[in-house]
């Protein structure tokens, strides 16, 4: 007969899967996770940052179907499987909207797309200039299953392209905040004094400063780009996580565990890292569900206000600055989509939040 294991860890795991929103929160976050690492294998437009532009079919609701012809570049791409898969094709085809197209004599005459019930112009090619000889491989039906934005670009490919980006911000940013913050708490924690002051001090110092602000500064200081707000979003989030785990250390250090060990003459380094942090993890934890959400947040309002991700990758935040102004032109869904997705993500952080820490609560 198997005996039951009551451990902690195992009444933790059971609390959390009672909870049906954790539940269903942990699986939302790991289709988001699954999106934006296949992001360019399940996009209908899988060109680098989904940047294909159709100025032509700008601004089409959703559900939109155009016959879209593919003009074959002269010029050839080389590019890895690897780098397509993570960083896009490098598509140096032409694609063009049409309305209709006839095929006489090795030529193809097409009109072109154009909006408001207008007459496109009409142009020929020869069908040399396509490479495979059947003229059929390269028009196409293309539906825009979330219509296009208002450079004419699939909305719903730069949507799951996006997510990449507001969904791996999240991991850096905590990584970084967790490693600073829990250095600094606990040295301010076990040894307190001078120590413990000056950290102090370092910590209310950062933490007077408006953190959009001070993410602003940093941005300011190492650049506009992908990375660098990541590392801003960082560096500004590590405070929280510090006094959480000094306020942990202080509370901890006089436990009977600790006292013997040191009296087996353990050194500090052990004893903070073997001994006191792994008992303290709980709150951390809590806390870096909370920071995955605060960081989604900043990183969106940054790419709204144009230091964030920089043109033309895509980011659900520089969505919504390029299309707020649609919400009274009659096209609101240009921005609300993406503000949704902003929405859910961070919304299921918090719900995992709320269940992990109902989940460690030992008192309960």
């Amino acid at each position: 007969m198997s005996k039951k294991s009551n451990s902690l860890k195992q009444l933790a795991l059971q609390k959390f899967k009672k909870n049906f929103w954790g539940v269903f929160s942990f699986y939302f976050l790991i289709v988001v996770g699954l999106i934006s690492v296949f992001a360019y294998m399940i996009a209908p437009d899988n060109s680098k940052y989904a940047n294909q532009m159709h100025l032509s079919i700008h601004s089409k609701k959703p559900g939109f179907k155009v016959t879209m012809l593919t003009i074959p570049s002269q010029f050839k791409t080389e590019q890895s499987m690897f780098n397509r898969f993570f960083f896009g094709n490098k598509n140096a085809n032409t694609e063009a909207p049409i309305l209709r197209y006839t095929i006489e004599d090795e030529t193809i005459t097409y009109v072109e797309y154009a909006s408001d019930g207008l007459e496109g112009v009409e142009k020929q090619m020869s069908l040399k200039a396509f490479p495979k000889g059947d003229i059929s491989d390269y028009i196409k039906e293309q539906t825009f299953f979330f219509g296009t934005d208002k450079y004419g670009r699939d909305l719903l490919s730069r949507v799951l392209v996006g997510a990449r980006i507001s969904f791996f911000i999240g991991f850096v940013a905590v990584f970084i905040s967790l490693i600073i913050g829990v250095l600094m708490g606990s040295l301010a924690g076990y040894f307190g004094g001078k120590v413990d002051a000056v950290i102090m001090w370092l910590i209310n110092v950062t933490w007077s400063i408006p953190t959009l602000l001070l993410v602003i500064a940093i941005t300011l200081a190492l650049g506009k780009g992908f990375w660098q707000v990541f590392i801003a979003v960082g560096l500004t989030m590590w405070v929280e996580v510090a006094r959480v785990v000094r306020g942990q250390i202080i509370s901890t250090k006089e436990m009977q565990y600790v006292t013997a060990a040191r009296a087996l003459g353990f050194s500090d380094f052990r004893i903070i890292t073997k001994h006191i942090l792994p008992n303290i993890m709980a709150p951390v934890i809590v806390i870096s569900a909370a920071n995955f959400a605060a960081a989604i947040l900043i990183e969106s309002g940054l790419s709204f206000l144009g230091i964030g991700a920089q043109p033309p990758m895509a980011s659900w935040g520089a969505m919504i600055k390029d299309h707020y102004n649609y919400i009274i032109l009659g096209k609101p869904y240009l921005a609300i989509i993406p503000g949704l997705c902003i929405m859910s993500l961070v919304m299921a952080f918090m719900l995992i939040g709320n269940a992990l820490r109902d989940a460690l609560d030992v008192k309960s």
